[in-house]
């Protein structure tokens, strides 16, 4: 009796450790599963208004250039501008050599006598109205010879601006490049190509802020002055043109030049910057998409760069949980472990 006692003892101790040590098996089997999956940190995203701005970039040029040079190629007098120097419309600034002017002006004053007489004559009667038709042409011709012999014998500028360029000095023969440039420089202006999906949104008048490397830490408001109406095929932009008054003449042209143009608010999705991932080899983007203790893969569309975030132009939904710390262990659809 006692042995068979004992053995019951022993049998019931038997089954006890077996259930305790298989209970103590499947506890550190789950433990071991979830240590499997790889741990993530997550972030909530959300749409929020972000201020469409857009960079551009351009070379500052005059409103207005001007090259000085005569029709034909003759001996230059004197040039009496330098570079550098501001010219008011209607200045002479080259003399050419006037000998064809004298020869014509001699010519010009005999024709006028000639035709004095031929003018007394046909009141009279003395000459037939044909004559007198044919006379006063001469004269017609050659006073406009002579203005034009004029106009390319005294340069005149034919802007208010400054002297940028000089290529001859006094005696040399002019011989095709022109003898000065004069530009205009207030205002300046500044053409940049803008992407076709904000034509619409482009008007007339609409301010831009300009930035120059030559002029650091200083900023310009420009205008909008001219929308180009075509759009190019190739790189499907449009030129716009954009105006800077310039008063104390503090930019050039010439100077490389940053423009910042406003669009308007549009409502996106902001994700952490460290929830971007990038494809190797590609310049593909995508963020890891948390849900149910599981990841997705999913591509995206940035848009512009907000201090340590990105708008998305598509790709994530509103109120979506992102991977943000983890990514380089994840593959699409692998279940993940949460860290705080």
């Amino acid at each position: 009796m006692k042995r068979k006692a004992f053995s019951l003892a022993a049998m019931a101790l038997t089954v006890l450790l077996a259930a305790c040590g298989g209970k103590s098996q499947t506890t550190q089997t789950a433990v071991e599963t979830e240590e499997v999956k790889p741990a993530v940190k997550v972030a909530n995203v959300a749409v929020r208004p972000v201020d469409q701005v857009r960079d551009y970039v351009g070379t500052v040029q005059a409103e207005v250039k001007n090259n000085i040079a005569p029709q034909a190629p003759g001996r230059i007098n004197k040039i009496f501008v330098e570079v550098g120097d501001h010219v008011r419309k209607g200045q002479k600034l080259v003399q050419m050599d006037a000998a064809n002017l004298q020869q014509l002006t001699l010519q010009i004053e005999n024709q006028k006598v000639d035709f004095a007489r031929v003018k007394e004559l046909y009141a009279v009667g003395g000459v037939s109205k044909a004559e007198f038709d044919n006379m006063k042409m001469s004269l017609e011709v050659a006073e406009s010879q002579y203005n034009n012999i004029m106009e390319n014998t005294q340069l005149l500028s034919p802007i208010d601006g400054i002297v940028t360029a000089r290529n001859y000095d006094n005696g040399d023969l002019y011989a095709g490049a022109a003898i000065l440039t004069v530009e205009q420089i207030r205002p300046v202006k500044l053409l940049v190509n803008v992407s076709e999906n904000y034509y619409s949104k482009v008007k007339k008048g609409d301010k831009a802020i300009i930035t120059l490397d030559a002029l650091p830490g200083e900023k310009f408001t420009a205008t909008v002055s001219l929308k180009y109406p075509t759009i190019n095929a190739a790189t499907h932009t449009f030129p716009v043109e954009l105006m800077l008054s310039n008063q104390d003449e503090k930019v050039r042209p010439g100077m490389f030049a940053r423009a910042e143009l406003n669009f308007g608010t549009e409502h996106r999705v902001v994700v952490p910057d460290m929830a971007i991932v990038k494809q190797p080899g590609s310049g593909e983007r995508f963020v890891y998409v948390y849900n149910n203790g599981k990841v997705s893969y999913v591509k995206v569309e940035l848009g512009q760069r907000l201090g340590d975030a990105y708008e998305l132009l598509g790709g994530i939904p509103d109120g979506a949980t992102v991977v943000i710390a983890g990514q380089g262990r994840l593959a699409d659809g692998m279940e993940v472990r949460v860290e705080k």
